[in-house]
């Protein structure tokens, strides 16, 4: 059972995964669709280090956190195993957009990892309302 310590940091690593996803959103209609690949993963990330903050885990790298979140809430079916495809997407989308020189992500992938993270995000937040709770 998480502490008062743990579900604390959990809300606000949840909360920030909110700013991602409305940043998200205005990078999209500013049509900024590199910003808006990246605020839409870092939305991901914050919910994914949100829930794992109720166990007290955290990790330095980005791969640490995917990897351990995948582990202990998709493949044991806390979660839907279809938000794997989610990280998977969003994590490949914002390392190409921030670090290859001449990547053009797709107006129409855009909005669907833009889309993908506001589901993420909702399943998540109801699945800590839920622990939040217990």
């Amino acid at each position: 059972m998480p502490d008062a310590g743990e579900i604390a940091l959990s809300k606000y690593r949840l909360e920030r995964a909110g700013e991602m996803l409305k940043t998200a959103r205005r990078d999209l209609d500013a049509k900024d669709y590199a910003s808006a690949n990246n605020r839409a993963y870092y939305c991901i990330f914050h919910a994914m280090r949100a829930v794992l903050a109720l166990t007290g885990e955290d990790y330095k790298k980005h791969s640490g956190v995917i990897s351990r979140f995948s582990e202990r809430y998709l493949k044991t079916k806390l979660l839907s195993r279809e938000l794997s495809k989610i990280i998977f997407m969003a994590s490949i989308i914002r390392n190409r957009s921030d670090y290859e020189d001449f990547y053009i992500c797709s107006v129409a992938d855009t909005k669907k990892l833009v889309s993908d993270a506001a589901l993420f995000l909702e399943e998540v937040t109801a699945f800590l309302e839920k622990k939040y709770n217990e």
